[in-house]
């Protein structure tokens, strides 16, 4: 049997299933994710109802006409649309365009009829089948078209490119005919998560969806590449006219690239409400300063379409991340020239030394200058941290003010460190912190080691510190128990912390296991 995989056709034996399907086609897909299955080709174009026509001049859009009489010429058009690719302007007047001919099995009158401006029609020139032309209607006037009975011959009307279609002359070409994939088009496939699900022949497949970065957004791109770094998505909203996903709300992106947002549009808030929500958009909808565009989607729409709240998808983007942070210096050096770019070491150089910066930080200003220079210190001056469960809210501030939250490392610049105190502490965001509720307050002892922030019952809020041997009295940001959320635990890098002095940066990084 013959299915198509994410567009790319393949035989395989009766019987098979979409993990066979992926392991033939070696397509990209990430355990638990949402798969979309179309039953046909057939079946999947009997939904769609515009068609692109792709010009030498430009492209006009057709929609196809819901009404009972004109279903049989649709069902024509849907046949033989291909027939038109590369067929010329035949003429032109005040009324009208003609493109064609191909030929049809169409009956035609010899009746006058009405027609107005942005109609489409069907039309039989010479009353001969095998002239049928498609009629574009630039003004209203009658005439005598030969088309056939059922409605006058127009099954379609002109939805956009109406300037395009004023501007054909009889030397244009017609370059392409495609039909133009809207949510509605294929919202009766199947969504599965099962890859043993059994395939029937001409089923379509798809595994995962590509996104294209423009280049133009870096900073709001990077967001993008922080909500997919493990090869999925999670889609928290969906409606007819997007794709939400939420997971870095909050996390807010300074303005970049405006632009329309049309189908396939990926996009950031950059302010005001759900700041840091990205959107995959299934509907055109215009553009809006809060929203950052940072690129489209090259394939997989159909899976997005199908996608409900709580699914999973897989998602590559063209080009991926290029992130050398908690690499070594070695690692970042081969994982580098892998991928042609020219690599600056700096700070300590040596082989085992560890990435905690590199310049530039965005993979799109590292693609467009094609090199990077990544900054090491030694392994044992990271900071890692077991964060604790009981205080989401500042673990999420922490994550925040470090930039933990985008990024396998973050740092710290250090607000005070004074030799004896047996404490230090880290400058906040005061902003950032306004939110911080007292949650998981120390009980009887503030131990060492132990990860503190001042919450908004005080009034240095959002402060963190870090104290270098236990207290019964004052948490590790110096204020009483009732003041101070425990957020975590160093559990590496420990006994460095005490040689940082003032407007220093430490470097941290969360342990996972």
């Amino acid at each position: 049997m013959l299915v198509k995989v994410n567009g790319q056709e393949v035989g395989l034996p009766d019987g098979s299933t979409i993990k066979d399907a992926i392991k033939s086609t070696n397509a990209p897909y990430e355990k638990g994710s949402v798969i979309s299955i179309i039953q046909g080709t057939e079946d999947f174009e009997k939904h769609i109802d515009k068609y692109k026509l792709k010009t030498s001049r430009g492209s006009v859009i057709i929609e196809m006409v819901d009404k009972a009489e004109a279903h049989e010429l649709v069902k024509i058009w849907k046949t033989n649309y291909k027939q038109f690719e590369n067929r010329r302007v035949r003429w032109t007047s005040s009324d009208e365009v003609a493109i064609g001919p191909i030929t049809t099995p169409m009956e035609a009158t010899h009746d006058e009829f009405f027609y107005e401006e942005g109609e489409v029609v069907l039309s039989l020139s010479g009353f001969s089948s095998e002239s049928t032309h498609i009629i574009l209607i630039k003004d209203n006037h009658s005439s005598v078209y030969g088309v056939p009975a059922n409605n006058r011959g127009v099954f379609a009307r002109i939805a956009g490119g109406k300037r395009t279609v004023l501007n054909l002359e009889d030397r244009d070409i017609i370059k392409s005919v495609e039909p133009v994939v809207e949510r509605k088009s294929i919202i009766k496939s199947a969504a599965v998560t099962d890859i043993e699900t059994p395939l029937e022949d001409g089923n379509q497949v798809f595994t995962y969806v590509m996104v294209k970065p423009s280049g133009e957004s870096p900073q709001s791109t990077e967001h993008f590449f922080s909500l997919s770094e493990n090869g999925k998505i999670k889609v928290d909203y969906e409606s007819n006219t997007f794709a939400g996903f939420y997971t870095l709300e909050g996390l807010k992106k300074d303005p970049e690239l405006i632009g329309p947002r049309k189908r396939g549009t990926v996009s950031i808030r950059n302010h005001g409400k759900g700041v840091g929500r990205a959107y995959i958009y299934r509907e055109d909808r215009v553009s809006t300063p809060s929203h950052t565009v940072i690129g489209t989607v090259e394939s997989g729409m159909p899976l997005l379409d199908i996608a409900k709240n709580g699914d999973e998808i897989s998602i590559k983007t063209e080009p991926e991340r290029i992130m050398t942070l908690s690499m070594t210096q070695k690692e970042a050096e081969i994982y580098l020239k892998e991928r042609g770019i020219e690599h600056i070491r700096e700070g300590l150089q040596s082989d085992d030394a560890l990435v905690v910066r590199q310049e530039p930080q965005y993979t799109m200003d590292i693609v467009k200058d094609n090199k990077i220079k990544t900054f090491g210190i030694d392994s044992d001056n990271l900071i890692k941290i077991k964060f604790d469960e009981k205080a989401p809210r500042s673990v999420w501030y922490f994550k925040r003010v470090s930039g933990l939250l985008d990024a396998p490392l973050g740092s710290l610049k250090v607000h005070f460190a004074f030799p004896g105190m047996k404490v230090i502490m880290f400058e906040g965001n005061s902003k950032e912190a306004k939110g911080l509720v007292p949650e998981n307050n120390p009980d009887k002892c503030a131990y060492k080691g132990e990860i503190g922030i001042t919450n908004m019952s005080k009034r240095h809020t959002g402060i963190i510190g870090v104290r270098f041997e236990d207290n019964d009295e004052f948490g590790p940001t110096g204020e009483p128990f009732n003041g101070t959320n425990i957020i975590g635990k160093i559990i590496h890098g420990f006994n460095s912390l005490e040689k940082f002095k003032e407007g220093d940066v430490v470097y941290v990084a969360e342990r996972k296991s």
